[in-house]
């Protein structure tokens, strides 16, 4: 794996490398079979040109390449999150903020990344652009995860330092980890979510893929424009819980045997760590048996669109929009009072705990072949289709929305073997704990590293 971007950042700034062929290096990478489908237009001569300027090797971001999910604006282009009806958009006049802190870090936009139309799924499938393949796997094309694909799949095979992306259910943190990066997802409310292109205006959170946990810190200071008290604290100076509840469910060999060889690696490093039920997580469903935030709020932004163009929507993701019609406001609004009753059960039965470990998601990367879109060619086998699609959307979504709906924090970290497909330790805690988590990260990152033999 290319090296990441601290380490690159120092060779630039110790004369060991140069900022245009590390720029070059980027955009062959982006431009080879692994990464086909990962970019639905690149920007390498505005992207050279960044590298160039002195000004910005001296930057955090040090004219290195990083990519931008197609749900973000960028000045001159159109923001059409991955779908057909957008296609023909006016470009964004702006960038948005978070784009617009990257490039005055020093980052250099390397192209817009694909995704889930309209970041509507955690599967990371696309029938208007296609699938990037997962490129954990060569032998076998395999989902990336979504709704950030070809964020991920631009950080993974090591075009992009940094994948700017979304995470309204997990959309970052499960393609981190079927593709055995690093996904953070912050507190929502400390990075600016304006000029880009919402799901849940309530659970939309913008943050970041990178290949290491302190590129991870560098990406979150840029984009939350605030700097990480880093504490230097032991692991031992942590208390952790793994919840059982819910969590632990349905595991795959390959998830079950890397969480269990993870946490005892943790343990004898020095981990101070304990099971507890937190059966408020089996709650969830209730609450949200009206309808969650997701749909109403991605329906109130739609409707007009489906009013003219709801036939060239991507059919899976129409039929989920849709089902916000059926919530009534009462429902809706009764909704945050349950959520705010609900976050405080879980934040009291976590008191005393530093963070939470689980999977970051229960199973490893499917085959693309197993979820693709139905070609309309055999209507029973694409009935058979879209229902595996949701099958395994349900899986990848379910530990990574708990985190979501707890308005909360977490990272995922690979934890596979050599040689295994990659699956994630995710490290949770309630709102604003991030530094907390991202120190107790750092910690983790540095055993698996000693005990697996991954870099």
């Amino acid at each position: 794996m290319r090296p990441d971007l601290i380490a690159t950042r120092e060779a630039l700034r110790g004369g060991l490398a140069r900022a245009g062929e590390e720029m070059e290096a980027s955009i062959a990478l982006a431009q080879a079979p692994a990464c086909a489908r990962a970019f639905l237009k690149t920007h390498f001569d505005e992207a050279r040109a960044t590298a160039a300027r002195p000004a910005a090797v001296a930057r955090p971001l040090a004219g290195l390449a990083v990519s931008v999910k197609d749900l973000f604006d960028i000045a001159g282009d159109t923001t059409a999150a991955g779908s057909a009806v957008l296609a023909g958009a006016p470009p964004a006049p702006v960038d948005s903020p978070a784009v617009a802190r990257l490039k005055a870090a020093g980052g250099a936009i390397l192209g817009r990344t694909n995704m889930t139309e309209f970041a509507f799924s955690g599967v990371g499938t696309n029938p208007h652009h296609g699938t990037p393949a997962n490129p954990a796997d060569p032998a076998t094309p395999r989902i990336p995860g979504g709704s950030s694909s070809g964020a991920a799949v631009s950080v993974a095979t090591g075009a992009a330092f940094v994948g700017l992306g979304s995470d309204t259910g997990g959309s970052i943190r499960i393609p981190a980890a079927l593709c055995g990066i690093v996904g953070f997802k912050n507190t929502a409310r400390l990075t600016p979510r304006e000029g880009a292109l919402p799901l849940s205006t309530t659970l939309d959170t913008v943050c970041a893929m990178t290949r290491s946990v302190r590129d991870a810190i560098v990406a979150h200071e840029v984009l939350a424009d605030r700097l990480v008290t880093l504490s230097g604290v032991n692991l031992s100076g942590y208390r952790l819980a793994v919840a059982r509840a819910s969590m632990l469910d349905g595991l795959d060999a390959t998830v079950a045997g890397a969480f269990q060889r993870t946490l005892k690696r943790l343990s004898d490093a020095g981990a101070r760590i304990e099971e507890i039920e937190l059966g408020e997580i089996r709650d969830l469903g209730s609450l949200q048996a009206a309808g969650g935030f997701t749909a109403p709020e991605s329906y109130a932004w739609h409707r007009p669109l489906f009013e003219r163009e709801a036939e060239r929507y991507d059919p899976r993701v129409r039929v989920r929009i849709q089902r916000g019609t059926g919530m009534l406001a009462y429902a809706y609004i009764e909704l945050f009072r349950a959520r705010a009753e609900w976050c405080a059960r879980v934040e009291a039965a976590l008191r005393g705990f530093d963070a939470v470990l689980s999977p970051t998601v229960p199973i490893v990367a499917p085959p693309i072949a197993q979820v693709a879109p139905a070609d309309g060619k055999d209507p029973l086998a694409d009935a058979a289709r879209d229902e595996e699609f949701f099958r395994v959307n349900a899986q990848l979504l379910r530990n990574c929305s708990v985190v979501n709906m707890l308005d909360g924090c977490a990272i995922s970290i690979p934890c596979q073997e050599r040689g295994e497909l990659p699956c994630g330790l995710m490290i949770w805690q309630s709102a604003m704990r991030d530094d907390t988590v991202l120190n107790i990260a750092l910690q983790a990152e540095a055993v698996l590293a000693r005990t697996t033999g991954n870099p």
